[in-house]
């Protein structure tokens, strides 16, 4: 009762007297205590009773996310750091499955079936995750903020336009497509970058046969309508002609009976081969399947324009001769492109005239602070050897003898080849087993010379960099640098106290993080007619229906959801019973 009567007589005192003097409350519990400070006509905080830690140096640091494709969903589905808020803005609020996208063009899978909300994807994760569905319009790196337009039009009195402040922003807008500036192109071709974009094409293909169908259309003009032109003999556009083949031969032909002899689709490719980043096996038999198929294949082929009704072509291996094609649909996929949005910020941070925005090896930005790049708007700048081989031999040279000896070589071997992996690719190259191997090429050492001088050191190093490569532009590499990324941020705390990388040639102490490593798992190539190629680590090829089965199962595990997963596999059990479905929906 005495308890009650004192906070009685103190709640009496607050409502007597608002403007007494601060007054001090200390709530006592088991492991610490915590301090609660009132304040006249004020809301009571909580603040750690802990000594010289004020709240502002608790506040978390916000990482802005842009983009929802295979980088930024990788990063948001791996980043599990309390510590940080995370603002992500995308134009669409969901991630895509795109390597099923050629499917989805012809109802094999459904739109729906490959898509998942951000939402979904990030609301049981201990990281505060907020999304905005907008655009980007610009970045101010100077000032840490992102100038942003809302994809929602309506009933936002004017606001459609925000700025938003971040501490760490992750670029992870993928790419454009790349039409090399041909006449024609943007107003006449179908695309396959988007969801929307696969929609598109399986209503235009329906629209084709069903105009073809028309009673009042010549036998000519239903030839014109009735052939599928693809520029472009890369995964995309490959995987494609072989799902529109499939399409036409298995499912519309039994539907539009008449028209079945008209039809005809198109390749055209301006190299020598499709496929060209896969293994020449996988390269002649795509060509010699589509071939069998009645896909007529036309490498050498250069598309110079487009009307509406007809695609020119310049054959390169006849002397630059220009042909016209008659075509009634027409799908470009060749290669990408840049974001003008990101070609303004290049432009700002000293990277014009690029195609991409440089990197160095832990994703960050060149010319500016606290700004990472991923996927397939980034490319990674990897440091050449010979720019920073004094460095090197200095570093490694503990004595300043001027000379290395093979103790003080091997004590750097691992640094060099983790900062440097075009050190290793060399290595392997030349089936060697390690640096060791390398500098027995040298004179002074095969003849067992213990001490390297640094022109030694040059000469054993000065080919090692003619390994260096770019990433592709797919999303297995934008997916690994997603989750790398997180990881980094997950222990950013601990690494900024124990480093963890390699040593720093051109600086002291070492690296907070190991550098980005991509590693291959393998790439797919699906050629219609249930067959499909495989090109597996170890330069593994396996081609055929047995490929196919992997590839089902390969897609059906990579989905981000067990809805995803559920509803792919149905998709494909509905196709195996009851076909693709032609319905004529807007």
């Amino acid at each position: 009762m005495r308890g009650f009567a004192l906070f009685d007589r103190v709640s009496k005192a607050f409502h007597d007297y608002p403007k007494a003097s601060k007054m001090l409350v200390v709530v006592a519990v088991s492991g610490g205590g915590y301090v609660a400070y009132a304040e006249a006509n004020s809301e009571p905080k909580l603040i750690s009773s802990a000594p010289g830690i004020d709240q502002g140096e608790n506040k978390k640091k916000k990482i802005v996310v842009l983009g929802t494709g295979w980088a930024g969903t990788s990063f948001l589905r791996n980043l599990k750091n309390p510590n940080y808020e995370v603002q992500v803005i995308s134009p669409r609020n969901y991630f895509a499955f795109t390597p099923l996208l050629p499917s989805v063009t012809c109802g094999t899978v459904e739109a729906r079936s490959i898509v998942e909300p951000i939402r979904n994807i990030v609301r049981k994760k201990n990281v505060d995750v907020q999304f905005s569905e907008a655009a980007c319009l610009k970045i101010d790196a100077q000032n840490k903020k992102i100038y942003c337009r809302s994809n929602l039009e309506n009933n936002l009195n004017g606001q459609e336009e925000f700025v938003v402040d971040y501490d760490y922003l992750i670029v992870a807008v993928g790419a454009n497509v790349n039409t090399f500036n041909t006449p024609g192109v943007m107003e006449n071709c179908h695309f396959l970058k988007e969801v929307e974009d696969a929609q598109k094409i399986r209503k235009t293909v329906i629209d084709c046969f069903e105009r073809a169908s028309l009673p009042t259309v010549s036998d000519e003009e239903k030839k014109r309508i009735l052939h599928f032109a693809v520029v472009g003999g890369g995964p995309t556009g490959v995987e494609f002609a072989a799902e529109l083949h499939d399409y036409v031969n298995e499912d519309l032909v039994k539907l539009y009976p008449g028209v079945k002899e008209l039809v005809k689709i198109t390749l055209l490719e301006a190299g020598d081969h499709i496929l060209n980043m896969f293994d020449k096996r996988i390269t002649a038999f795509a060509e010699e399947k589509f071939q069998r198929d009645g896909i007529d294949l036309k490498t050498g082929s250069m598309v110079v324009k487009v009307t509406d009704k007809e695609i020119f072509t310049k054959e390169l291996k006849n002397g630059g001769e220009v042909s016209a094609m008659p075509y009634g649909m027409a799908l470009w996929s060749t290669g990408i492109g840049t974001r003008p949005f990101i070609k303004d910020f290049m432009a700002q941070v000293g990277q014009a005239n690029r195609r991409a925005l440089a990197t160095d090896e832990w994703l960050r930005v060149e010319g500016c602070d606290k700004v990472y790049a991923i996927g397939d708007c980034a490319t990674i700048n990897q440091r050449k050897v010979m720019e920073d081989i004094a460095s090197i031999f200095r570093k490694a040279d503990k004595d300043n003898s001027g000379t290395l000896t093979i103790k003080e070589y091997q004590e750097v071997i691992k640094d060099i080849c983790e900062r440097y992996p075009q050190v290793e690719l060399y290595l392997k190259s030349k089936q060697m087993k390690n640096m060791v191997d390398l500098l027995k090429e040298t004179a002074d050492v095969s003849k067992g010379n213990a001490e390297l001088n640094i022109e030694h050191f040059k000469t054993a190093l000065s080919k090692v960099d003619s390994q260096m490569k770019n990433l592709p532009a797919t999303g297995q590499v934008a997916a690994q640098q997603g989750v790398y990324l997180a990881k980094c941020f997950n222990r950013m705390e601990k690494c900024e106290k124990s480093p963890e990388g390699p040593l720093r040639f051109r600086g002291e102490g070492r690296h907070r993080f190991h550098p980005f490593r991509y590693k291959h798992l393998g790439q797919f190539a699906p050629l219609g007619g249930e067959q499909t190629a495989a090109q597996l680590p170890g330069d593994w090829v396996s081609i055929g229906h047995s490929s196919q089965w992997l590839w089902y199962s390969v897609y059906a595990s990579k989905q981000v959801s067990w809805r995803n997963r559920a509803l792919v596999v149905s998709d494909w059990g509905r196709r195996f019973i009851f076909g693709r479905d032609s319905s004529h929906l807007n």
